[in-house]
C-alpha cells in the first residue's frame, strides 16, 4: 500500500466493522527505519513529554494496524486503539 503523507491528515478512521475511531491529526515516522509507525487521533499539541506520552498511549492507532488507506482509513487488530469518536467528543465530518 501507498499513499502520499498530506493525504493521510484530515482522513477519517474506521474499523473493520464500520466503527468510527476518530480523524487522523498527527503521524509519528521513525526516521532511521523510514516508515509511520503510530497515527494519533488527537494533536500533538502537548505542554509536557507526560500529556505527549499520553496521547500516544490513549488516543493514536499503531500504523501496521492499517489494512487500507483510500478515502478513509480502515484498520484492524486487537491492539490498544482510539476509543470511538463519542467517547473523545469528534465527531465525523460530513462532506
Amino acid at each position: 500500500m501507498s499513499v502520499r503523507l498530506s493525504k493521510l491528515f484530515g482522513m477519517d478512521i474506521y474499523n473493520a466493522t464500520a466503527g468510527y475511531k476518530g480523524k487522523v491529526y498527527d503521524l509519528v515516522i521513525n526516521l532511521e527505519k523510514g516508515r509511520i509507525e503510530t497515527i494519533t487521533t488527537e494533536p500533538l499539541k502537548a505542554r509536557s513529554k507526560a500529556e505527549a506520552k499520553k496521547i500516544i498511549t490513549e488516543k493514536s492507532i499503531p500504523y501496521k494496524n492499517v489494512k487500507s488507506a483510500k478515502d478513509i482509513i480502515i484498520v484492524g487488530g486487537t491492539e490498544a486503539e482510539a476509543p470511538p469518536a463519542e467517547e473523545t467528543g469528534h465527531h465525523r465530518r460530513r462532506r
